[in-house]
This record gives structure tokens, C-alpha cells and sequence, in this order.
């Protein structure tokens, strides 16, 4: 009976330490999609991620040099082979960024200019579909891990309080989630809107 309990323990908090590690991941890739939303301010993330062809290779360009950024608007990319210039100035140029490069050595200097309200707005409409795309992500886990639950109750490896206990953490963190993705979702609103 001691070793059917402890099993039946470890199996309750693998599901919720299963469902929480997801859940953070479900954050993780909001942040990152994010990141990648052009605003006003320049940031590294705008174009790190840019696929060039590299050696008949796509790699992304965080890869092949080094992204700064100096204020007001411009973001700097320093390359490490001065043979992938042009294979970089192609990928941005053909992003859907909208930039234009300029040269100076194996040193790209991008211009960020300023944003129309209309461009705010489509921004601003993109980064909350993506945001619900997350929220779609986590309704779905949330529902799949329920059905672990509820699998676990009908063969009698949970009884019914644990079911319910078990069920209940998983609203919380679900609802914890949300509440995170929100707050990334309202930064960034605010940082288009600036």
C-alpha cells in the first residue's frame, strides 16, 4: 500500500511539474516572437534571427557577426567575414523589416525610421494575434493535461479529491500563464506606442 502511494504521488507532480515546465516554455516563445516585432527603439532581437545564406548555408546572423545598437535608431552589425556582406544586406533588405543597409567595411549600419500610426496599429493588431496564438497553445495544453488527469482518475490511479486538487493547480497555473502573457503583451504595446 506505501509503495502504490508514493507511485501515485510522484505520478501527481510529474503531471503538474510537466504541465508548468510547458507553460513557462509557452511564455519563453512569446517573449521571443515578440522580440522580434519591430518598434521605435532599434533592439538586436529585430534582426539576429534573420536568415542569410552563408556558404550555401542559412544561418541566422547572430551567428555571423556581432548586433549593436546605438540610440536613437540605428542598429550596427559588425561581421566577422567580410565576404558575407552582401548575403547580409540581401537578407535584410528582403526581411519583411522594411530597411535599408548601409555599408562601411564589413560594418552594416541599420536606420530605423520613425513609425506612422497606421504601422502602430498593424503592429499593434500582429503582436496580439501572436499573442493569442500563444493562449491557443496553452488552452490546448491545459486541455491535454485535464485529459491525463482525468485518464489517471478512470484507472483508479487517483481518487476523486485528488482529481479535483490536481485539476485546480492546473487552473492556476493556466490562469498564472495568462496573466504573464498579458503583461508581455501590454509592455510591448507600449513600447510600439511610444
Amino acid at each position: 500500500m506505501r509503495i502504490y502511494s508514493v507511485r501515485l504521488l510522484n505520478n501527481m507532480s510529474f503531471i503538474i511539474e510537466e504541465f508548468k515546465t510547458q507553460t513557462a516554455q509557452i511564455v519563453a516563445a512569446t517573449q521571443r516572437e515578440l522580440a522580434g516585432v519591430r518598434t521605435s527603439r532599434p533592439t538586436a532581437a529585430l534582426v539576429e534571427d534573420i536568415k542569410v545564406n552563408y556558404y550555401d548555408q542559412q544561418v541566422p546572423l547572430k551567428q555571423i557577426g556581432s548586433i549593436g545598437v546605438t540610440p536613437p535608431r540605428e542598429i550596427h552589425i559588425q561581421l566577422w567575414d567580410m565576404s558575407a556582406v552582401s548575403s547580409v544586406i540581401k537578407a535584410i533588405e528582403t526581411s519583411s523589416l522594411g530597411l535599408s543597409a548601409n555599408t562601411d567595411g564589413n560594418i552594416i549600419r541599420l536606420f530605423l525610421p520613425e513609425l506612422s500610426h497606421e504601422r502602430r496599429e498593424e503592429l499593434i493588431r500582429h503582436v496580439k494575434h501572436v499573442v493569442e496564438e500563444h493562449r491557443i497553445k496553452l488552452r490546448h495544453l491545459r486541455d491535454e493535461t485535464n485529459k491525463k488527469i482525468q485518464k489517471s482518475f478512470d484507472s483508479n490511479e487517483l481518487n476523486e479529491d485528488q482529481k479535483f486538487k490536481l485539476k485546480e493547480e492546473v487552473q492556476k497555473q493556466t490562469d498564472k500563464t495568462n496573466e504573464d502573457i498579458e503583461k508581455i503583451l501590454e509592455a510591448k504595446v507600449k513600447e510600439i506606442s511610444l
